[in-house]
C-alpha cells in the first residue's frame, strides 16, 4: 500500500485536473472509500487552482507541490505554491451578508466543508502551504 507520493505541477489551469486525477488514484490504491475520494477531489480541485491562479499567478515557471500520504488518522494532503503568501484571516466571509455577492473567499469554505481538517501557513522560503486531512 502507498504511504506517499510527491507531484510537482506547472501553475496551469490543467493542473488542477492532473492533480485531481493523483488524488483519487492514490486514494483508490490506499483503500479509501467513495465518499472520502469525492471530498479529496473536491478539496484537492479548489486548492491547486488557488495555489495555480492567486498564489503563484499563472507564472509557470513556479510550480505547485502536492504530497499525498496515507496515515493513521486518514487521507492527508499538502499543497504549496511558490508565491507571496497571505494570511487566511484577512479573506472576507463569503456567508457574511455584505460578502455574498463578492467572488473571494468561498474556496476556504468550500475546502472546510469537505475537510475534517484544514490549515494555512507561511512557507519560511516563500509560499502558502495549505494542509487538509479527511478523516477515514
Amino acid at each position: 500500500m502507498q504511504q506517499e507520493k510527491i507531484l510537482k505541477l506547472p501553475s496551469q489551469i490543467e493542473s488542477v485536473e492532473k492533480a485531481a486525477q493523483e488524488a483519487e488514484s492514490f486514494a483508490r490504491t490506499a483503500g479509501f472509500a467513495d465518499d472520502v475520494i469525492f471530498a479529496v477531489d473536491m478539496a484537492v480541485r479548489e486548492s491547486v487552482a488557488n495555489a495555480v491562479k492567486h498564489g503563484n499567478k499563472l507564472d509557470e515557471t513556479k510550480n505547485v507541490e502536492i504530497t499525498f500520504r496515507n496515515v493513521g488518522a486518514g487521507f492527508e494532503i499538502d499543497i504549496r505554491d511558490f508565491g507571496a503568501g497571505f494570511a487566511v484571516e484577512e479573506i472576507p466571509d463569503p456567508t457574511n451578508p455584505e460578502n455574498l455577492l463578492k467572488a473571494s473567499g468561498r474556496g476556504i469554505l468550500f475546502m472546510r466543508s469537505f475537510m475534517d481538517e484544514v490549515e494555512w501557513t507561511n512557507h519560511a522560503d516563500g509560499g502558502t502551504i495549505v494542509k487538509m486531512l479527511k478523516k477515514r
